[in-house]
């Protein structure tokens, strides 16, 4: 699989950490930064991995900032993206098998480094259901022409 991974300042050490966990499981990645200390805006990140998840060039995106909320709010404005902010394994495992969330958020300044790993595996393993939550996932979008 493919994943495009990014992050703000506040969690550019968990962002690289996570990007060579991945790599280290099989995947491609393409890092779509940070990759300094400055300060920058976490906007420009979420909406780059989103883009890249919603024309199809990743499979997948994972996005790290502070709480992972900035990131998710961000993203969650591109058509198709279902960015899930996960704090626990359960919540990682329902946002993949219920809501067939397509990019993983988290929070660096919340989430020890090992759990946050455990939490990327568990959204990794988890397939989508489909079944009942297909009509569901699909009410998610707002219609043509709404906003």
């Amino acid at each position: 699989m493919k994943f495009a991974v990014a992050s703000d300042h506040a969690a550019l050490t968990l962002k690289n950490r996570l990007r060579d966990q991945l790599r280290e499981w099989g995947h491609e990645v393409e890092d779509l930064g940070t990759h300094g200390p400055e300060s920058v805006d976490y906007p420009d990140f979420a909406h780059a991995v989103a883009t890249a998840v919603q024309q199809g060039r990743c499979d997948r995106g994972v996005l790290v900032c502070g709480t992972g909320l900035g990131m998710a709010m961000a993203a969650n404005r591109h058509r198709g993206i279902r960015a899930a902010v996960c704090g626990d394994v359960f919540s990682a495992r329902m946002s993949r098998a219920h809501n067939d969330a397509n990019i993983l958020c988290l929070g660096a300044r919340v989430l020890a480094p090992e759990y946050a790993i455990e939490i990327l595996k568990m959204w990794l393993d988890t397939p989508y259901e489909g079944t009942r939550h297909v009509r569901r996932v699909a009410k998610i979008e707002l219609p043509e022409g709404q906003s």
